[in-house]
């Protein structure tokens, strides 16, 4: 089954796949479509049809592209329609406490903010809305979010891609391969869920933090 449904990702033109992929992650970061688009999980499929190394590295750099693309949109529209968008219907049934949550995020920890928000829920969508509300340079947000796509998107289609390449690899001469791979990408996904656990629990240790926008 694993073999057959890697097949048929594999089955699409590469250019296709890798063009959605960055597509996906490009709306995931720009305003709030990042609440319903699972660009991560999209990034994983495609990153299992990478065959070649050139591929693998076309991928990441297009998800990184579509990465600062949404966040790149994301500021803008804070920059320009922020506080009509946060009164607005989607703005509204997502919370004020959420705004407020990235709000005071983006005051205690400044730069260090808009590079970890690319790895935490809710936060990744708000904050790139954020900042362009805040007095936060574009080039400053850019220098702090590029270096967080890259990472990103390095782990999210290296993993993928290592796991479905050692499956194929293993699955004619070792019976638990389908086993193997699934393993890899839930012990991932587990760390990833951990990591981005232990940033929000940091973040509510923080809350009364300073209030000034940092470096």
């Amino acid at each position: 089954m694993i073999t057959s449904l890697l097949d048929t990702v594999q089955g699409v033109d590469p250019l296709r796949r890798t063009l959605l992929a960055g597509l996906a992650v490009m709306l995931e970061t720009s305003v709030l479509v990042g609440l319903v688009v699972p660009g991560d999980t999209i990034v994983v499929v495609a990153g299992t049809a990478v065959s070649s190394w050139p591929e693998g590295v076309a991928l990441a750099a297009v998800v990184v592209a579509g990465s600062i693309v949404g966040e790149s949109i994301g500021f803008a529209l804070g920059r320009f329609l922020g506080p009509r968008i946060r009164a607005s219907r989607a703005g509204r049934l997502l919370g004020e406490a959420n705004w407020e949550r990235a709000e005071g995020y983006l005051l205690r920890r400044g730069g260090p903010a808009v590079l970890l928000s690319r790895f935490l829920p809710v936060l990744h969508s708000l904050v790139p809305l954020t900042v362009g509300m805040s007095g936060f340079g574009y080039r400053r947000f850019l220098a702090w979010t590029l270096p967080a796509c890259v990472v990103w998107a390095g782990l999210y289609t290296g993993v993928s891609a290592v796991a479905a390449g050692t499956f194929r690899e293993l699955a004619d001469t070792v019976s638990y391969a389908g086993y193997l791979f699934v393993a890899v990408i839930a012990v991932f996904l587990v760390l990833v869920v951990i990591a981005k656990k232990g940033i929000e629990r940091a973040e509510r240790r923080h809350l009364t933090g300073g209030s000034r926008i940092g470096p």
